[in-house]
């Protein structure tokens, strides 16, 4: 088995299994994946490879190398890949035309520790979290921090790139994600391990934070990645691979993977295909409850 059932509805969200399969393998270290749902390819990265991969039915090539260690991706609304950069602390834009856009490096006149994940709301506010893991060896470029906190941001691009801090409390917050509404935002915090949800206002201030669920089980893993499907049940990864929770944060068994999973999100013409880094490779499997498209 694939899979640990800790709940009936487990079947319906993903399956009695998971069948596994190997996309590609003989990485350093994978992250970031995001779908772009027209052209049908994954983009993902390597962070110590300092490499940028696309996959897609043809096979795997590369998007950007070198690319500054880059860890976490999303697109915004116009298509457009936002990028969370280890090695040089700053959160990018790629343009239509392949130039990369600064959105954010410093706060409070000091650079950012290292942004790690990123979403984008429909409205084209982003949101992304600022652990310290890009100041470590192998993940990054090892330097000290200017910053004494560990935060969670949000930048508003039509307000000039405007940066604000939503939360300094984090050991180290890591995977990030809105329910169907946007009206909650998850953030997880990989040394706690465990997931909170703040409340997200129409003009996108985060406020009320809460624990929301505590991420558990045998094997190697911790919360990092995260995403809802299109039913907000929320997948973690976690210990021994990727846990999937129901909107009443009731987890409902774990997806088990051979490698540690880092990141994962969903693809295929029906948005039923899984795919996750997961350490050296990227795998495949197929759920019941589909994802949703970026754009």
């Amino acid at each position: 088995m694939t899979v640990d059932i800790r709940a009936p509805a487990f079947r319906d969200v993903v399956g009695d299994d998971a069948e596994l399969d190997i996309l590609g393998s003989g990485f350093a270290f994978t992250e970031g994946p995001i779908w772009h749902p027209v052209a049908k390819h994954l983009t993902f990265s390597d962070m110590p490879g300092d490499h940028m991969r696309r996959w897609s039915a043809a096979g795997i090539e590369t998007f950007r190398q070198p690319s500054n260690m880059a860890n976490g991706n999303a697109f915004d609304p116009q298509g457009r890949i936002v990028t969370c950069e280890h090695a040089t602390s700053r959160l990018t834009r790629t343009e239509a035309d392949g130039s990369i856009t600064t959105l954010a490096s410093h706060y409070d006149g000091k650079e950012l520790n290292s942004p790690n994940d990123v979403i984008v709301k429909r409205d084209g506010r982003i949101y992304f979290t600022d652990p310290s893991f890009g100041r470590m060896e192998y993940y990054g470029v090892p330097r000290d921090c200017e910053l004494d906190f560990r935060g969670v941001y949000r930048v508003d691009p039509a307000n000039g790139n405007d940066l604000t801090l939503i939360a300094d409390d984090f050991d180290q917050p890591n995977g990030l994600t809105f329910n169907g509404d946007e009206s909650l935002l998850f953030v997880n915090d990989t040394m706690r391990g465990h997931v909170r949800v703040f409340d997200v206002r129409p003009d996108g201030t985060a406020l009320n934070s809460r624990i929301w669920c505590e991420v558990t089980g045998d094997g190697n893993g911790a919360p990092d990645g995260m995403k809802t499907d299109s039913e907000d049940n929320l997948y973690c990864t976690g210990p021994g691979g990727v846990h999937v929770f129901d909107r009443d944060a009731t987890c409902l068994g774990v997806i088990h993977v051979p490698e540690v999973v880092a990141n994962f999100t969903w693809g295929g013409d029906d948005m039923c295909d899984l795919f996750m880094t997961a350490s050296t490779s990227l795998y495949r499997c197929r759920v019941k409850v589909p994802g949703r498209a970026a754009f």
